[in-house]
């Protein structure tokens, strides 16, 4: 069965002793391809070189998450352009608001947000949105754009039912990763997993963070990895009451089609 990892943070130090083990563990295990996160530009030629290496495979997005907004410079917005440019970015991001750790002053967050949304909608590239605490600000702010955007993700969605229909209202397509196997703050999820619709259902890991809790061994280095996506599957298609297989061919297509992603060849 065939999956796409729509988040993996690749270029994460948990990954530098066996990066290579850890694709083809995600290979064996059906993840056939997988969006790898940006979340500052300073990730750029690493993320490049990944994704050349395995250039049916491995894509990226571009962008700057809410955390380093604070580092967002007049000059940023040029060199996400020229990002834009290489054939292995997919997406603008990861980008947002994160009012739950604050850790860029929330002015910076938005204007580095609104940049980078001004850069999808010139490139009409797709937007992939982090969103913690603020999902009000973020509806707001997106309702000015989403006419102009080719499309957009929010991933990781962990918000509540009043955030998912506002998302879905705006058309969004929404990233389920692991929280969704946790049985002390992911059992609000599995109840709004069966509300998304099946053309905007997403699967990420978010590796190496949200190790699946349902996972059974885990770990002994509790790192997640792309290979854990049919462990989230598992959990969505159960809470959906769906067929795996279901699952997997509308997630991938989904996938492919938001991100303009080539089928691999086998």
């Amino acid at each position: 069965m065939e999956w796409v990892d729509i988040g993996v943070n690749l270029t994460d130090k948990a990954f530098d002793s066996d990066r290579d083990a850890v694709l083809e563990r995600a290979r064996q295990a059906g993840v056939s391809q997988q969006l790898l996160t940006m979340t500052s530009l300073e990730q750029a030629e690493h993320l490049l070189a990944l994704c050349a290496d395995h250039p049916e495979h491995l894509f990226t997005t571009a962008g700057v998450h809410p955390h380093e907004a604070r580092h967002w410079t007049a000059d940023s917005s040029r060199q996400l352009l020229e990002l834009s440019q290489k054939p292995a970015v997919r997406a603008i991001g990861e980008c947002g608001l994160d009012y739950n750790r604050d850790f860029s002053p929330r002015p910076d967050q938005l204007r580095a947000l609104e940049e980078q949304l001004a850069v999808a909608v010139e490139t009409r590239l797709p937007v992939f949105l982090h969103e913690r605490e603020a999902s009000d600000t973020l509806i707001d702010v997106l309702r000015d754009y989403r006419d102009q955007l080719s499309g957009a993700v929010v991933h990781c969605f962990t918000a509540d039912r009043k955030a998912l229909y506002a998302y879905l209202d705006l058309d969004l397509h929404i990233g389920i990763t692991g929280w969704i196997c946790d049985e002390r703050r992911g059992t609000d999820l599995q109840v709004l997993a069966r509300d998304i619709p099946d053309n905007r259902l997403l699967l990420e890991t978010d590796a190496p963070w949200l190790l699946p809790r349902t996972l059974d061994p885990k770990p002994k280095n509790r790192r997640n990895e792309p290979a854990f996506l049919p462990e989230v599957a598992q959990m969505v298609a159960s809470c959906r009451q769906q067929h795996l297989d279901q699952l997997s061919q509308h997630t991938c297509e989904n996938a492919r089609r938001l991100f303009r992603l080539p089928a691999p060849r086998q």
